[in-house]
């Protein structure tokens, strides 16, 4: 929806702010303003208009009062609610937009307040009176925001580039080893140094820029419900029609898959209004192993859409790949990004919201290392009394991964699985904590990926590659609704493999979709290496300079890998084209 900025301490002016303003004017392409408080704090905000597109709903958005002030991120899917307990409480709106809803939350509640947003947010309400800052992030992190702190200074931004501008950070070279596995930054990290996530869930109320702390936002105390098929399809329904609620045009990315057909089906036999949704169409070589744009034209004789087509090819890719790569903010090792961003560009054209089927994977099983972690589980004992005579065998690069990555620790073995080869320990002990033990230990891998994976992943690509053409992305699978729901279920059967949003699907007719092969959604990238065509070339090109400028401070089993590419395509695909992505972008960001 936005972009939110604010540097507290040394340095804080006008021209800094504006500096950050427009680093992520892509975000918020409506409205743009700064505003300084007191002395040595400036706000900077970029607007995109989804609710109430009037004037009346710019940001800052000021308290009636004067003594306060809102600049943020994101959506509150509950304001409606929350907006009928203030006006019982005697509050008056001039809007109808949820801005004007949170700031008078927050001037009544305060932090305590965070807890009833059901929501995706990151945010920044200033207190004049007593000269404070609350700064909060939504719990499924499904909005970005990031900072950089020293005893001069506070650097507050929607986007890790123009602080790291700002803060003339370096690269962070520690991050290098940990990309190389898992596709990302740290947790909590980026590749410009000293600048740093706010995690999701985290909230400060800060009285001094030099020095503050974290707290968590409360989760509220589920409500006992029915575990049923029925009732989470009634709370995915409740979601969808919330969520598509907007005052400028919605559409949905739509794969002909289980997760946004679901969402769609659902829209459309509720409201029988067809919106615009928007499909990869892969050139017709590779139409049998990525069938999307075949399943959505199926799909389209029973559930109508104004469905849009991106067609992708190399000559597409090659086109649009500088483009794409001066609008990303991180590099995530993930072609699903590119493919994301192809999306928006067309997408803009009709619509500022697309909605998606992020975040069902991670909560219903749905990907093949779920499967591979359940298999292992259940064999455990004698998998591991084989697994060297296994080793020994012709078997293929899947069977290869799996048996490699399997040990005594399970979770240290669901993190092989996660990551593109087994983890050194050191890696693995950074993320060892965040597994919930009270958790059974199926439960635990989803709930890591839940809050790992779909966040320095899935949502990270969605935010900014939506947000580089100024589109809102929504996810309806996360809403709090069905959050809770999930946590309710205790049996780790039904969350295998999807269960149930399959048998919602065959109950509406379209066992089809359910039935449908996974087939990923990125690039043919092991298609178009095998070609030995130009994207061979290129890519090949490109990390050759990429080792020579680089290889001091790459990881030895980068610049191993690196040293003949050619031989480790077939094995190594998605690492040859994550360091290739990751070389260009180091490139244009100068680090």
């Amino acid at each position: 929806m936005c972009g939110i900025h604010l540097i507290w301490g040394k340095g804080a002016k006008e021209e800094s702010i504006q500096g950050l303003l427009n680093e992520s004017r892509h975000r918020g392409p409506d409205q743009e303003a700064s505003f300084s408080p007191w002395p040595g704090l400036w706000l900077g905000v970029n607007r995109l208009k989804i609710l109430h597109p009037g004037p009346d709903a710019d940001q800052p958005f000021w308290a009636p009062d004067g003594r306060s002030i809102l600049i943020w991120n994101g959506e509150i899917y509950n304001y409606q609610d929350l907006r009928n307990l203030l006006q019982k409480m005697g509050v008056e709106f001039v809007t109808h937009s949820d801005t004007e809803v949170l700031t008078h939350w927050l001037r009544i509640f305060g932090a305590k307040g965070l807890e009833k947003l059901q929501g995706m947010f990151a945010l920044i309400y200033v207190d004049l009176s007593n000269q404070t800052v609350l700064v909060a992030r939504d719990k499924n992190g499904e909005k970005p925001l990031y900072y950089h702190q020293n005893q001069d200074r506070l650097i507050i931004s929607s986007e890790s580039r123009g602080i790291g501008k700002l803060s003339k950070s370096k690269l962070d070279k520690n991050q290098l080893e940990y990309y190389y596995y898992m596709r990302t930054p740290l947790q909590g990290k980026t590749f410009f140094k000293g600048v740093k996530e706010w995690k999701p869930s985290r909230f400060s109320l800060i009285r001094q820029h030099s020095a503050f702390r974290w707290d968590n936002i409360p989760s509220l105390p589920s409500a006992q419900q029915e575990v049923s098929k029925n009732r989470l399809q009634e709370l995915i329904l409740d979601a969808v029609l919330k969520q598509f609620h907007a005052d400028v045009p919605v559409g949905m990315l739509l794969s002909g898959g289980i997760d946004s057909t679901l969402l769609y089906s659902l829209w459309y036999q509720e409201t029988g209004v067809p919106l615009h949704t928007f499909t990869i169409a892969h050139e017709a070589a590779y139409s049998n192993k990525y069938g999307d744009a075949e399943a959505v034209k199926k799909l389209g004789k029973v559930l109508p859409s104004e469905n849009h087509l991106i067609q992708v090819d190399q000559t597409i890719f090659w086109e649009n790949w500088e483009e794409y790569l001066r609008t990303l903010d991180l590099p995530i090792g993930d072609s699903a990004s590119f493919l994301t961003w192809l999306i928006g560009k067309e997408a803009k054209k009709h619509v500022k919201v697309l909605a998606s089927g992020a975040g069902a994977d991670e909560l219903w099983g749905g990907y093949q290392r779920h499967q591979a972690f359940d298999f292992y589980w259940r064999r455990k004992d004698w998998l591991l009394r084989l697994k060297p005579l296994l080793l020994k065998l012709p078997l293929n690069r899947n069977w290869q991964k799996f048996l490699t990555g399997i040990e005594e620790n399970p979770k240290r073995t669901f993190m092989n699985f996660s990551a593109l080869e087994s983890l050194q320990e050191d890696l693995f002990s950074d993320h060892e904590r965040i597994f919930d033990e009270r958790l059974s230990s199926y439960k635990q891998m989803l709930d890591f990926d839940r809050r790992v994976y779909l966040v320095q992943d899935v949502l990270k690509i969605q935010d900014n590659a939506l947000m580089a053409h100024g589109i809102e992305g929504r996810s309806p699978y996360l809403d709090e609704g069905v959050i809770q729901f999930w946590k309710e279920i205790k049996s780790d059967e039904l969350l295998l493999g999807k269960k149930w949003l399959r048998q919602i699907l065959k109950d509406r007719g379209l066992s089809w979709v359910g039935n449908r092969k996974k087939t990923g959604f990125g690039l043919p990238l092991l298609e178009w290496f095998s070609e030995k065509g130009e994207f061979r070339e290129r890519v090949f090109q490109e990390l050759a300079t990429f080792k020579k400028d680089y290889q001091d401070i790459l990881p030895k089993v980068t610049n191993e890998l690196l040293e003949k590419p050619e031989n480790h395509v077939k094995s190594h695909f998605l690492t040859l084209y994550n360091l290739f992505l990751l070389a260009e972008w180091l490139k244009i960001q100068k680090l």
